[in-house]
């Protein structure tokens, strides 16, 4: 079995990943003063504008192809995606010379774009690189080792060198890691419905949700949380790597990471996991039943139109249903992590974050050296000061590089917000963000028919384990 990534690397980084986050250092939330009992809407935060980055001395004047998802309607209320697309801006300002031809997809688009061109060998001059891609492009000689020009970046003293991992082969870095260090698995819900039905705060266990589920459908709710899985990354991202940790605990991941044979994904800790993820959504009625049919953007309108009292996402949901939301939920919105499901014994307050995306370069750039340079200014800063300040101080999220910025400048729901992700929980590593997506197309397709009903737990398992195998080969 091939070695995917080297052991020591992988074992310091995933440590110091789970502790760390997004390695801003903004001010103290305590130092912040306490919001009112009954707060009123937010008042408009001014918003800090995106500073201009320095012409690059390549001497470059022709075309960069630049492939990337934030469009404009990401954009809207996703942190990241606006704060890219501003970097991306005052690079082209600062650069007339150059024709920066961006080709901007939907995120679900631009995985299955990205693929087609990955295999017909005809990617971009710049891209964004998904982690569970890294080793299979790299071995096939499609992306740039940028070793050399991460560690000699004029930004390097700043930059969270833990989420290169995802984007690191054999102890070299293929990546710039893109766009913010969030949570993938968020639980926003109306503090005074759960009030109502009984809970100072979200239920920390599934049972009790699914008595608070009661309560609701007695109530004129028809169920309790929205998700959208018909991207099919959503059961695995948002909810599975984190409830899987419930079970496995941090060391099967990393073995499975490593390739060292120590864990399967046959194990009877991962198949309880998919179990449980089975009955919740198949049996309990504590989701939506379209949960399958529509995506992640369309279930957290159900909650922002008071369909239901809570909604699963991730940080890019946060800010959209803070610009969005009206009425009670203004003061009532909170934050929870993953309810504890009753079998499963190495809960610890898991919410699982990283930078899964990273810029990249296509090799073939690397024939024209001053085209490269211009490729690596690029990379640099949307990866660098320019992004990490902006997107600090405008939303108080933070990237690969470090940024200092005053959070107590920002209402309640931000500051509480930004605790949950980097203060109050310990993270975990998600899924999908490694490995091979060989791996997780069998798993995510198979998950969802497992929770129709179609396939049982074992049988996902089984050919989830097949695929991995094979990939190991």
């Amino acid at each position: 079995m091939k070695k995917k990534m080297l052991s020591a690397l992988l074992s310091a980084a995933m440590v110091a990943t789970l502790l760390v986050g997004c390695g801003s250092t903004p001010a103290p939330a305590e130092e912040a003063a306490a919001p009112a009992a009954e707060e009123a809407a937010p008042a408009e935060k001014e918003e800090t504008p995106v500073a201009e980055v320095a012409a690059n001395d390549s001497g470059y004047t022709g075309a960069i192809s630049y492939m990337h998802f934030s469009t404009s309607e990401e954009a809207q209320g996703n942190g990241g995606s606006e704060s890219h697309r501003a970097a991306i801006e005052s690079w082209i300002a600062a650069n007339p010379d150059i024709d920066l031809q961006q080709e901007v997809l939907s995120n679900d688009d631009y995985k299955q774009q990205i693929a087609t061109r990955a295999a017909a060998g005809d990617l971009p001059d710049v891209f964004l690189l998904q982690g569970m891609n890294t080793i299979a492009w790299v071995e096939q000689g499609l992306v740039l080792d940028l070793s050399d020009y991460i560690t000699s970046s004029p930004y390097a003293s700043k930059y969270n060198m833990d989420y290169l991992v995802p984007f690191t082969v054999d102890g070299k870095y293929y990546a710039y890691p893109v766009l913010t260090g969030g949570t993938c698995t968020v639980v926003c819900y109306d503090e005074a419905a759960f009030k109502a039905a009984g809970f100072d705060s979200f239920p920390t266990t599934w049972e009790d949700v699914e008595k608070a589920n009661e309560y609701f459908k007695a109530n004129g709710y028809d169920y309790t949380i929205a998700f959208g899985n018909s991207g099919q990354w959503q059961m695995n991202s948002c909810f599975l790597s984190c409830l899987g940790y419930q079970y496995t605990g941090t060391e099967w991941f990393s073995n499975i990471l490593s390739g060292n044979g120590k864990s399967a994904f046959t194990d009877a800790e991962f198949v309880a996991a998919l179990t449980e993820t089975q009955k919740l959504f198949k049996d309990t009625g504590i989701f939506n039943t379209d949960f399958n049919a529509i995506n992640n953007e369309e279930a957290r309108e159900y909650f922002l139109a008071g369909d239901c009292p809570a909604f699963i996402g991730g940080n890019w949901d946060e800010a959209y249903i803070t610009e969005n939301m009206d009425g009670d939920l203004v003061n009532n919105l909170k934050f929870a992590v993953l309810p504890q499901a009753a079998d499963a014994t190495k809960y610890e307050k898991f919410q699982n974050i990283g930078l899964g995306y990273g810029i990249a370069i296509n090799t073939k750039v690397a024939e024209d050296p001053a085209k490269l340079a211009a490729c690596i200014d690029l990379a640099q800063e949307l990866t660098g000061p320019v992004f990490a300040d902006y997107v600090g101080a405008n939303f108080a999220l933070g990237g690969f590089c470090k940024a200092d910025f005053d959070l107590s400048v920002f209402d309640r729901v931000k500051q509480e917000f930004y605790n949950f992700q980097y203060v109050d929980t310990k993270g975990c590593e998600i899924y999908d963000s490694y490995v091979d997506g060989s791996v997780w197309s069998v798993l995510n397709t198979e998950i969802q028919e497992m929770c129709n009903g179609d396939k049982d737990p074992a049988t996902v398992a089984a050919d989830t384990q097949a695929a991995y195998e094979a990939w190991c080969k």
